[in-house]
């Protein structure tokens, strides 16, 4: 059962088709949140999301858009604007690592492809939800980090580490520059968590992990998605500039 308040919500996720994204569709799809589903190229999955959230009476929109590019992103908003008449909470979700390359190895199109995958994806997609959030005083912006910008990331990911930092700053700074308007802008930072991503990171295998985290496992996609929906339900009206871990006492 929902213990969080949703006046009426909207929510659009960034990246909603597998793991945390997804898991979080699906927690505020319960609570009673419109969410519209943002994937790139895992359709199938979003999809699967969608199903989910309606099996629980929850109604959903399914759009593909690739956060990278502005033009797709201000699509992106028109459509769940129009699908749903406003947009009252942003999860800026999507991100990951391309490619683990030595920085001394790194050619100028690694280096955008992160930053662009990690960081202007939240840039992008801030700027296009803010003027919707401001005319109606009212938003929650929770963007997806990373225990990798306090630690500096695992092997051969210090750009990456550099992207997710860079969303601290940008969180930090967006809370202040929004809050005159009632929007709260806050960040999570996952450790390792049980998701996709550390097969397409090609992190490891979790044993190696266990014993710098004291709780002795790892995290999982639930776990994260609990804490987004408490940022992003009416609860946390007084949260904002946070960035906030979710790594079992691993940082």
């Amino acid at each position: 059962m929902n213990s969080f308040t949703f006046n009426d919500r909207v929510a659009l996720i960034t990246g909603a088709s597998t793991g945390i994204g997804a898991s979080t569709a699906i927690k505020l799809g319960n609570c009673g949140v419109k969410v519209a589903i943002n994937y790139n190229k895992s359709a199938k999955e979003a999809e699967d999301v969608a199903r989910k959230v309606k099996s629980s009476g929850g109604k959903t929109l399914v759009i593909q858009a690739d956060v990278r590019h502005a033009s797709q992103v201000s699509e992106m908003m028109k459509k769940t604007v129009q699908e749903f008449g406003k947009i009252d909470i942003l999860v800026n979700n999507a991100g990951g690592i391309p490619k683990r390359t030595p920085v001394s190895e790194m050619d100028d199109a690694l280096w955008d492809l992160t930053m662009d995958l990690n960081l202007r994806s939240v840039f992008y997609c801030s700027r296009e939800v803010i003027p919707i959030m401001t005319k109606a005083r009212y938003g929650r912006i929770i963007n997806v980090s990373s225990v990798a910008a306090f630690t500096g990331g695992g092997r051969q990911a210090a750009v990456y580490a550099a992207a997710k930092a860079g969303v601290h700053g940008f969180t930090k700074g967006l809370a202040k520059e929004l809050a005159p308007f009632g929007i709260t802008v806050n960040a999570v930072a996952p450790g390792v968590i049980d998701t996709p991503f550390h097969q397409k990171a090609e992190t490891g295998s979790y044993d190696q992990f266990m014993q710098g985290i004291p709780l002795k496992r790892v995290g999982t996609a639930e776990e994260v998605a609990s804490l987004i929906a408490y940022l992003a339900s009416d609860d946390s009206s007084y949260t904002t500039g946070s960035v906030l871990n979710v790594n079992g006492g691993q940082y």
